[in-house]
């Protein structure tokens, strides 16, 4: 079973290679994530952002134009929140500081359908505490009776 089959994600795709960007999105639709847009650079990204408010944003490092570390730094001084994941096929992860751009995670090309799980599966809420049931032999609470509660 998939782990992040239960949490539909909506991602904003930012990848400059078409093939790449389909790729990922044919990833995601695997995992039953919505991609809510593709765009092709930083600009686009974060204008698309705005338009979407998507829960990740998968965003390749070196675009034409506006790269995506600046696009991430953009995005996050609007929205703390954001969600971005920084993809890099020329620049090794552990050369790309986390701190510098803001990414939540950044992923080395080629990207496998693993890593995009285990990173969907950690956005999933922490599992609830389970209830406090009675057990089979008391009887159910009748709170029409007050005498029961004192």
């Amino acid at each position: 079973m998939q782990l992040s089959a239960f949490l539909n994600v909506r991602v904003l795709i930012a990848e400059d290679n078409k093939t790449v960007a389909g790729i990922l999105a044919a990833m995601l639709d695997i995992s039953h994530h919505e991609v809510v847009e593709m765009v092709g650079s930083g600009l686009e990204a974060i204008h698309a952002y705005q338009r979407h408010k998507p829960d990740v944003v998968m965003m390749d490092y070196l675009m034409d134009g506006l790269n995506g570390v600046t696009a991430c730094r953009n995005i996050l001084a609007k929205d703390p929140a954001a969600r971005i994941i920084l993809v890099s096929g020329a620049i090794d992860a552990h050369e790309l500081s986390l701190a510098r751009s803001g990414a939540w995670a950044v992923l080395q090309k080629p990207v496998t359908f693993e890593q995009l799980e285990y990173l969907f599966a950690s956005l999933a809420p922490p599992p609830l505490p389970a209830l406090l049931r009675p057990s089979i032999d008391e009887e159910p609470f009748d709170f029409t009776n007050p005498s029961r509660f004192f």
